[in-house]
């Protein structure tokens, strides 16, 4: 039978407005009106009076409408405490509704298992991914969805995050139709009340298009690594090719070249009275090229055996050493009164190889005093100086010749040479050698000049051998 538009509405209204103390109330007010009833009809006949009060009528009026007002009061709090529990009810739906659509919009994947490993909650995420839906997965364990070593694996970690008594993190596996995908997952036990771990909620994300990427560079990382140990070793091995080779070659000049300087020199003393003055200056020209190539083919042998040679670190006195190096110079100078500014700091410390270190400075400093021979009055500084970076560089300055910062990059170059011979001698290696030392020390070396305004070269050296352990501070 069709029922009539609110008939519904009325008959649920009546459903809950009759609760067992609206009833009692009810019958309450019932009996005390009819009672009331009987006392007025009754007047002050005594066998007539209420069965349940024995007072005058108006006073037994005032007791039944006092009862009556006090069943009243306990109806209407029952049914204001009925309200705000249907109200909490409501509010209460709400929240979940509104959480519900929350987890719904989220691209993790979201879910709440018991502490049995029965499933409570899935998000909308969960029931795309893997095909079962919400309604039908409750009461359902990983073990009913999953592979057996794949449902083994999130029970572990369930069984870990409800003895840890807190979230844990933990990568995870699932198949999925286009393949295995790794989550990054978050577990973490929910308690009732009483602190119980009863479930535990769990947020998965999808990282695979994460992990093929770093395994991609990684691969390609590794093929780089694999390509700069080749490269590496095939340029160590063409290094020592040519450092044997020219070790090699400059033993094997020397031994001809001692000849013709011997042979030169006997025929200027022997025979020179004999010879024009233009055979003379052929021979003494002989004999000043021999000595060059003496001094190219000892270069090249430092340059060889710096490159060579086993390093050995400890701490050194680059003041003393510099102080040294002055001294000897000044000494050997043919002119020992030209006027000459030195300076060399107090304290300069490094950690190196000694003796490789010694040919630095001696080459740094050789090059000062030989290209400020032309300076009126000469400046050679010896010192260090803190870098905006915090480092500590080293440095020989001096007021020579200088040289065009668009050739730069050519002086720690072997036989690249920015003066020509006739202005300042010299074979081109010690600053090749300057540069090898620093190179192997780890550290760094360049040269800042201006033409005729002198020139600063400025070195770094780390603080330990490169590849040790931290260490204090030098």
């Amino acid at each position: 039978m069709r029922q009539r538009p609110g008939t519904t509405g009325a008959r649920a209204g009546l459903r809950s407005a009759l609760t067992p103390t609206a009833l009692v109330v009810a019958a309450v007010v019932v009996v005390c009106l009819l009672d009331l009833a009987l006392a007025i009809r009754a007047h002050d006949d005594a066998s007539h009076r209420s069965p349940l009060l024995s007072l005058p009528p108006f006073a037994e009026a005032l007791a039944l409408g006092a009862i009556c007002l006090l069943a009243l009061g306990a109806a209407a709090r029952s049914r204001m405490a009925l309200l705000r529990s249907e109200t909490a009810r409501v509010s209460a739906d709400e929240d979940a509704k509104r959480l519900l659509q929350v987890i719904d919009n989220s691209s993790a994947v979201i879910y709440m298992r018991d502490a049995d490993g029965r499933y409570l909650l899935v998000n909308s995420r969960f029931e795309q991914l893997f095909g079962v839906k919400r309604e039908e997965i409750v009461g359902m364990t990983d073990f009913d969805i999953f592979p057996p070593e794949v449902a083994a694996d999130f029970r572990a970690n369930d069984l870990k995050a409800l003895a840890s008594g807190g979230a844990i993190q933990a990568e995870e596996t699932a198949p999925q139709s286009d393949g295995p995908h790794t989550y990054i997952t978050v577990k973490y036990p929910i308690t009732d009340p009483s602190g119980r771990h009863y479930a535990i909620c769990g947020i998965s994300t999808d990282i695979t298009d994460l992990k093929r990427v770093e395994e991609e560079a990684r691969s390609l990382n590794t093929g780089l690594e694999t390509r700069v140990r080749e490269r590496t070793a095939e340029l160590e091995a063409s290094t020592r090719e040519l450092d044997a080779f020219a070790y090699s070659v400059s033993h094997d000049l020397r031994a001809p070249l001692r000849a013709v300087a011997g042979f030169s020199e006997l025929l200027l003393e022997d025979y020179g009275r004999g010879l024009d003055p233009t055979g003379r200056d052929y021979l003494g020209r002989v004999v000043a090229a021999t000595s060059r190539m003496s001094r190219l083919i000892d270069d090249l042998l430092t340059l060889s055996r710096a490159t060579r040679a086993e390093l050995s670190w400890r701490p050194v006195d680059l003041t003393a050493i510099a102080q040294r190096i002055l001294t000897d110079l000044r000494a050997a100078d043919t002119d020992p009164d030209r006027p000459m500014e030195l300076i060399v700091e107090d304290g300069l410390r490094a950690t190196g190889d000694p003796a490789l270190l010694e040919l630095v400075l001696q080459n740094l400093i050789s090059n000062a005093w030989k290209f400020t021979a032309k300076q009126d009055k000469a400046l050679i500084h010896v010192g260090a100086e803190r870098l905006p970076d915090g480092a500590c560089s080293f440095f020989v300055r001096d007021s020579g010749a200088g040289f065009d910062m668009r050739y730069a990059d050519k002086l720690f170059v072997p036989f690249q040479r920015l003066h020509s011979n006739e202005d300042f001698a010299g074979s081109g290696i010690g600053l090749a050698i300057v540069g090898r030392i620093i190179n192997r020390h780890g550290g760094r070396i360049w040269a800042e000049g201006h033409p005729e305004r002198g020139a600063v070269f400025r070195f770094v050296l780390p603080e330990r051998p490169p590849g040790s352990a931290e260490g204090g501070p030098r």
